[in-house]
């Protein structure tokens, strides 16, 4: 099997400023920097990388949605230069701000036309954004002054990447760029009703580890699914399920249906991608599911027992608690 790349959060208080969408991440307002002289120069470690940020950035590109979603939800829609890779529509509660900043390619820019934004920061949760092919190295950038952060679960050294995905790493990324920015009021409220509504799903859940999940991202003849350390296997931990393929020890890998039949899982958790893929949307795999000779015959095909979660969420995010919200629903109605 081979790892399969993946495509690739209510009321908060701002300030004196209430506002919400209940279950989503605030809608963001812009926060503008810091006066000058207010803000002490930032020295972190990023995936290995040493990066000095000496004032809040003002021309900042975020090279995917999951990197432009936590930034439009600290408020920085005016201090961005650019997005890109959009691979799903953006939350509702962001796509006022989202509109703002232009778009500078549909998938990743070349490096001409990332340093044709003039930007003073670069940030993705994507290591393949840093590409030389793509916006280029992130040594690359740094020589040119333009400091550029890469998610630390997505390394382009792999040996840097933990073990497995955890809810304090997501919250400590949003801290991370709320400190870069001169936000960190903003970010520790976004974090906090993360957490709370983390802890609440948690608690909902009340299930066993006699539940077994498959996470079932894309393809059909060859399924991506999910195995041990990456997001799903960290959610199923929480809510107290098991991975029924806990045994692969890569993230993500392909599958066979000969397999799956044996395991024979509870309950399936589909992604629903909307790039257009062999079996990314939802309703394609559960049309395949239903048809296909050895899949159809699965317990949880049969039952009906399915869980849909938008595939961004699948990746670690501020879209994360909102999969574990569904799947912890889904959890909740299994027997009734």
């Amino acid at each position: 099997m081979k790892t399969i790349p993946i495509g690739m959060a209510g009321c908060l208080l701002v300030a004196l400023t209430a506002c919400a969408s209940p279950g989503g991440v605030p809608s963001s307002g812009t926060t503008g920097a810091p006066p000058p002289g207010t803000h002490a120069a930032v020295e972190l470690i990023s995936c290995g990388l040493p990066l000095r940020i000496t004032s809040p950035p003002r021309r900042a590109v975020s090279m995917e949605q999951n990197a432009t979603e936590i930034m439009l939800a600290l408020g920085l829609a005016d201090r961005m230069a650019g997005t890109a890779y959009r691979t799903d529509p953006v939350l509702d509660e962001l796509k006022s701000d989202y509109g703002k900043v232009p778009v500078l390619a549909a998938q990743y820019p070349g490096r001409e036309a990332l340093l044709a934004a003039t930007p003073d920061f670069v940030y993705s949760m994507r290591a393949s954004a840093y590409a030389p092919d793509a916006g280029g190295t992130r040594q690359d950038l740094a020589k040119l002054g333009v400091p550029a952060y890469l998610s630390p679960n997505d390394c382009e050294d792999r040996a840097l990447i933990p073990a497995a995905v955890s809810f304090d790493a997501i919250f400590a990324e949003i801290g991370d760029i709320a400190k870069i920015f001169g936000v960190e009021e903003r970010g520790r409220s976004v974090v906090a009703d993360l957490r709370r509504r983390l802890d609440t799903a948690t608690a909902a859940a009340g299930t066993g580890k006699e539940v077994k999940l498959m996470w079932y991202y894309s393809g059909t003849k060859t399924p991506a699914i999910a195995g041990r350390g990456g997001l799903p296997d960290t959610i199923g931990t929480l809510l107290g399920a098991g991975n029924a393929f806990s045994d692969i020890t890569r993230q993500w890998a392909e599958g066979d249906w000969e397999t799956i039949a044996e395991r024979d899982p509870d309950m399936i958790v589909l992604a629903d991608l909307t790039r257009g893929g062999d079996g990314d949307s939802a309703e394609a795999k559960k049309a395949f599911l239903r048809s296909d000779p050895v899949a159809s015959k699965l317990t949880a095909v049969k039952n009906d027992r399915f869980i849909i979660v938008p595939g961004s969420a699948m990746d670690p995010s501020i879209r994360s608690v909102s999969a574990v919200e569904q799947v912890s629903r889904g959890l909740q109605n299994l027997y009734d």
